[in-house]
């Protein structure tokens, strides 16, 4: 792993971690209202400031950050691994399998994919489940695009046409020949997604669809700070930031990741935002 990844990789462990820690480290609560120091400027008592309520941003942000990354890996996971196996059925076997499974891929791409998050945010209650499903539901295309176009690249290889020859049954194929060949281009994928689920959390939960207040997360406090954008920036500049910042780590590690694995060479399509 290059310098960049390790770099990137040991921001993001740290954010987790101290979200995870916080309780142990913050004296306030994230949900602690507090009349008194409503609105304070960052200072030596609240680092980060206190919002309109009086709670303290920084234990806010960190309990916000447990639940943003903590959805975005949880889609991630869920929507890779429907896309292995979708990929690897389409690409395998071809024909009538693949051209249903690819027709319902093409028809989930055809919509702008935080659109479509958003519709189905919009048909479930909203919370935490309803995010990860959201996001599953629309991400999963991308996974199975790029797995079903290196399927088709190497369904023919030699070792694949060997272990036919053999009498080996397609089940054991598929999990034994070529699944861990696609084990590098799916941890690269993910790498590279996991910035967009960032970002698309944090919008389903600025438009009110995600995890319910008083409950935190960066794109809620967002939401709910605006108002005081031009009297207490801190209020919306701290989430922002650790939004940008996560965002930004979860790409440079997908990129280093890309560079060392160099599977990022198929044809298949599949990048949109989600």
């Amino acid at each position: 792993m290059g310098l960049t990844a390790k770099a990137t990789a040991g921001v993001i462990a740290l954010l987790f971690v101290l979200s995870l820690i916080a309780p142990l480290i913050i004296p306030y609560g994230a949900d602690m209202i507090d009349l008194d120091s409503i609105k304070e400027p960052p200072g030596w008592e609240h680092p980060f400031g206190t919002d309109n309520k009086g709670r303290d941003i920084l234990a806010r942000v960190l309990a916000g950050g447990k639940i943003s990354i903590g959805i975005s890996v949880a889609a991630v996971i869920i929507s890779l691994g429907i896309g292995l196996v979708v990929g690897l059925v389409s690409g395998y076997f071809g024909g009538v399998p693949d051209m249903i499974l690819m027709s319902v891929v093409d028809l989930i791409l055809a919509f702008p994919s935080l659109i479509l998050a958003i519709g189905i945010s919009l048909l479930l209650p909203p919370g935490l489940y309803t995010v990860i499903i959201a996001i599953t539901l629309v991400g999963w295309t991308s996974f199975a695009r790029l797995i079903r176009g290196y399927v088709l690249s190497i369904r023919e290889s030699s070792y694949v046409e060997a272990a036919r020859s053999i009498g080996c049954s397609n089940t054991r194929i598929l999990l034994v020949h070529i699944l861990p060949q696609c084990i590098p281009l799916s941890l690269v994928m993910a790498g590279m997604k996991l910035g967009g689920y960032i970002l698309t959390e944090a919008a389903l939960s600025f438009l009110g669809l995600g995890v319910q207040p008083p409950t935190a997360t960066w794109g809620s406090m967002i939401s709910s700070s605006r108002a005081f954008l031009n009297t207490a920036p801190w209020m919306v500049l701290a989430p922002g930031i650790c939004i940008a910042v996560t965002a930004l780590c979860f790409n440079l590690m997908g990129d280093s990741l890309k560079d060392r694995y160099d599977v990022m060479k198929t044809g298949a399509s599949g990048q949109d935002a989600v």
